[in-house]
């Protein structure tokens, strides 16, 4: 059976005694303790105590899908600012200054990050780690560059070919490590 009732942080919602701390919760002295405002749910066939919030906070995980937008360009990396995960409307808590090694950009060899990326570009990709840093991965098809301003005129880049993308208004093109559904994200 479960009981559920809503706590406050601070509250003192069990005893390690018949309920184990799980997420939203911690323990101190035996006793366990609500870590966030939500509903309390203590459950007696897992003997556990939990707090689920009715809107929990978008903490990045391993994992995840994120939009980032490109900050930096150096030889072995990018530097990226996530903006937003995918599947969720909430704003990223929590530490969002990325890097994406040279190594995790492309299936392909990579010899310029530039090549791939520029600054401004509006990427795709899969959190690989958040300790001891924010680190980001684009190999996949479905991942890498979904949005690109041309670097001279400002317009929207169009795909024209398997990494390739060129200025419709002045005709300059380019490479870059392009997601598979390149143009058909919609940035609001």
């Amino acid at each position: 059976m479960k009981q559920i009732i809503d706590v406050f942080p601070g509250d003192e919602v069990a005893v390690e005694e018949e309920y184990m701390a799980s997420e939203g919760t911690y323990a101190v002295d035996g006793k366990v303790y609500a870590a966030q405002f939500g509903r309390l749910v203590l459950d007696d066939d897992e003997y556990v105590a939990k707090v689920v919030t009715p809107n929990p906070p978008n903490v990045l995980k391993e994992g995840d899908i994120v939009y980032a937008v490109i900050a930096g360009i150096r030889n072995t990396m990018a530097t990226a600012d996530v903006i937003a995960t995918e599947g969720t409307a909430r704003q990223v808590g929590g530490e969002t200054y990325a890097t994406i090694h040279v190594s995790k950009i492309s299936p392909d060899y990579t010899e310029d990050v530039g090549n791939e990326f520029r600054v401004g570009d509006l990427v795709r990709a899969r959190v690989i780690s958040i300790s001891p840093s924010l680190q980001l991965f684009t190999k996949d098809a479905n991942l890498g560059v979904v949005r690109s301003l041309c670097g001279t005129c400002k317009d929207v880049m169009v795909k024209t070919g398997k990494n390739k993308i060129r200025c419709e208004r002045c005709n300059y093109s380019m490479s870059r490590k392009l997601a598979d559904d390149y143009g058909d994200v919609v940035c609001e």
